[in-house]
């Protein structure tokens, strides 16, 4: 059976909190993967990931993760190109995005799921809850409110946090979407087209730790702009019209060593490509990675990452 949730980590520049919100993800108990996409960072995000992988190899993974895989963009493209990344690599049942940035807490997957599992909702977004306000926090307030009211105004959606970035649902409903959005624009893309889809939404608490600029806070005036212009670009978008849905498939077939153990020669990526990752995949034990390895069925084979060069709370109303 797949993992109920497939994680996307979206990283850019994030060493200073990337292990930790790994290990947070790692330790919240839904059964999982996690997919990290390290899209083009040069503050040595690189080296911070492969150490804590190292680190997990001696120490196996705990039963509920089933795999963790991680895909290397050799420039920044942006955050949507790596949550798009991540989605053509998911096979869980429940598709998600998590932040490297230590603002929102793995610990509200649970909160996250109870909907879609119960079935009361279709797609669910998380609205933030801080005990403090960062300095900023009144234009931050401002800027949401003033997406949420066009949220309402296009869509007849009515929503508290249109810009947080815990939205939750199935695997098969984010590839309806179509995704197209490079950059932090994809966060309305995704509300904008949950709308067309006409899924039943619903809104939970996730708690929040703001950071600001000094922190490494990358958002900036510009990208409520973008946002703006992505709402009301997506008014006009139909499901029908969408292209097929990306899917697993539309990857190229993985080729190219395998690591760790450190292998010889250079991770060589072709223009325009990306390299891919896959780590500790529980269906296919490696002594090297497991805590207490078995055989693998004689269906399944024996690997551990493989590096692959590659080219290229409220439900409103549905407005068709």
């Amino acid at each position: 059976m797949p993992p109920v949730l497939s994680v996307v980590v979206p990283a850019y520049n994030e060493a200073g909190t990337i292990a930790q919100i790994l290990a947070r993800v790692l330790h919240e108990s839904t059964d999982k993967e996690v997919l990290i996409v390290d899209d083009g960072s040069t503050d040595g995000t690189r080296n911070v990931i492969d150490r804590w992988l190292r680190s997990l190899s001696s120490e196996g993974l705990p039963n509920h993760v089933r795999r963790i895989s991680l895909t290397r963009h050799p420039a920044n493209r942006g955050k949507g190109a790596a949550v798009r990344t991540g989605l053509r690599e998911a096979t869980g049942r429940y598709f998600m995005i998590q932040d490297a940035d230590l603002e929102l807490d793995p610990a509200d997957y649970d909160r996250l799921l109870a909907p879609l599992e119960s079935g009361e909702a279709e797609f669910v977004v998380g609205y933030r809850v801080s005990s403090h306000r960062p300095p900023g926090g009144r234009l931050r307030d401002l800027g949401i409110l003033s997406l949420n009211g066009l949220v309402r105004a296009l869509y007849g959606q009515k929503l508290r946090d249109e810009a947080c970035c815990f939205k939750v649902a199935r695997v098969d409903h984010f590839r309806q979407m179509n995704l197209e959005s490079e950059g932090f624009e994809c966060c309305p893309e995704i509300i904008a087209k949950a709308c067309r889809l006409c899924l039943r939404f619903r809104e939970v608490p996730v708690s929040y730790f703001p950071r600001t600029r000094a922190d490494g806070k990358k958002l900036r005036l510009r990208h409520g702009v973008s946002a703006v212009r992505t709402l009301l670009r997506c008014r006009q978008w139909r499901p029908e019209e969408a292209a097929r849905a990306v899917t697993p498939a539309d990857a190229p077939p993985p080729t190219g060593p395998r690591y760790p153990p450190p292998v010889a020669g250079s991770f060589a990526a072709s223009a325009g490509g990306f390299a891919s990752e896959r780590l500790f995949d529980r269906a296919e034990s490696s002594t090297a990675l497991n805590r207490n390895p078995t055989p693998p069925p004689a269906s399944t084979t024996t690997r551990a990452v493989r590096i692959t060069n590659w080219s290229g709370d409220t439900d409103g109303p549905c407005n068709q």
